[in-house]
């Protein structure tokens, strides 16, 4: 995300949205009652109503929305902001309905009464180039490569081999692992990939690295995973071996926080979970870290009680508290939503 221009005393940020990355953040950024603004397409009447020449046609305007509804889908690529019309041309009626498609390269301006410290610090980690990391999980019959993201990371592609006799099993792994090997140089081509992990059970992954470039090896890390399987890139994230490619990623500290969150909860000491008793606790200055997921976010929009949580949200932003919003495309995110979706770590204790 680049971010254009900025004016906190108005309230206005000017954003370019770059990529799928932006669009998940900007869906946690944008909420009900916030001024949307930028360029758009929209459909036009042309002619006489009721005259058969009449047609509709799409134009390109500039419009200014009060935000009702923000919807986001990683599968269609795009951010659909809906609200009502505020500023335009003459020929769109103040107060009519539109929805911003924000797609890359869109841009557009946001208005808010009050950004939060957290907004705005996600729009910051946003803006910043972040490591690019491919994940291949393998043994000698399946290969399985996934891209890490900022909201948590996407399956790129599945290969397997054909291990079918014992006598030619040696001549099928040789011919696999190049396969796995070629694949892994064009992803690193088409992606300039800043490391990749290799994580296989046992040996298997010593015995792909005989296959890999030096190129490859130099942004290789080595890890061990029990299974292959997509469920493994979540045992992975997890392994120490990976804590140096992922030490400045988002992911990882997603996963210390949950981790820290049920080790308090174990402990029956430092931790809320639950609506009810992270409320009393925001209400007490008590929450340290607020952990809330995506998933919880958009399905209180959609229950239209989103504004009870905006409400905690800036009661520990004024206490100088820190707030994370959680993937739940990962396995501590779907953790996290086995709570309920929002928990939070405390200062001190204290009776619900």
């Amino acid at each position: 995300m680049k971010i254009i221009n900025s004016d906190l005393k108005k309230g206005e940020l000017k954003l370019k949205v770059e990529n799928l990355d932006d669009m998940w953040y900007l869906n946690q950024i944008i909420e009900t009652n916030d001024i949307v603004k930028g360029k758009t397409l929209r459909k036009i009447k042309i002619g006489k109503e009721g005259d058969r020449s009449q047609k509709t046609v799409k134009k390109s305007v500039f419009l200014s929305i009060a935000v009702e509804k923000v919807e986001f889908s990683k599968f269609s690529s795009i951010l659909r902001v809906s609200g009502i019309v505020k500023q335009g041309p003459e020929d769109i009626p103040l107060g009519s309905y539109h929805t911003f498609n924000i797609e890359e390269n869109t841009v557009i301006t946001i208005t808010k009464q009050k950004w939060l410290k957290f907004q705005l610090d996600k729009i910051k980690e946003a803006s910043k180039e972040t490591a690019k990391i491919l994940i291949c999980i393998h043994d000698r019959e399946e290969a399985h490569f996934a891209l890490m993201k900022k909201y948590g990371y996407q399956i790129l592609s599945n290969i397997k081999g054909t291990v079918t006799k014992k006598a030619d099993l040696k001549k099928v792994e040789t011919t696999f692992y190049k396969d796995i090997a070629k694949q892994l140089e064009e992803y690193d081509k088409r992606y300039s990939l800043n490391k990749i992990i290799i994580a296989s059970p046992a040996f298997w992954k010593e015995e792909l690295l005989k296959e890999i470039n030096e190129d490859i090896k130099k942004k290789t890390i080595l890890a061990t995973c029990s299974s292959v399987s997509e469920n493994a890139i979540n045992e992975v994230l997890k392994r120490p071996e990976t804590e140096q490619a992922l030490k400045q990623d988002r992911i990882s500290k997603e996963y210390k926080y949950v981790e820290e969150l049920f080790s308090e909860i174990q402990k029956n000491n430092l931790a809320s979970y639950g609506i009810k008793e992270t409320k009393n606790a925001a209400e007490a200055g008590a929450i340290k870290t607020l952990l809330i997921t995506d998933k919880f976010i958009q399905k209180k929009r959609e229950e239209n009680k989103y504004k009870g949580i905006e409400e905690i949200m800036k009661q520990i932003d004024n206490t100088k508290g820190d707030i994370f919003i959680i993937s739940s495309e990962h396995e501590a995110g779907k953790k996290l939503d086995g709570l309920g979706g929002i928990g939070a770590i405390l200062r001190y204790k204290i009776n619900y």
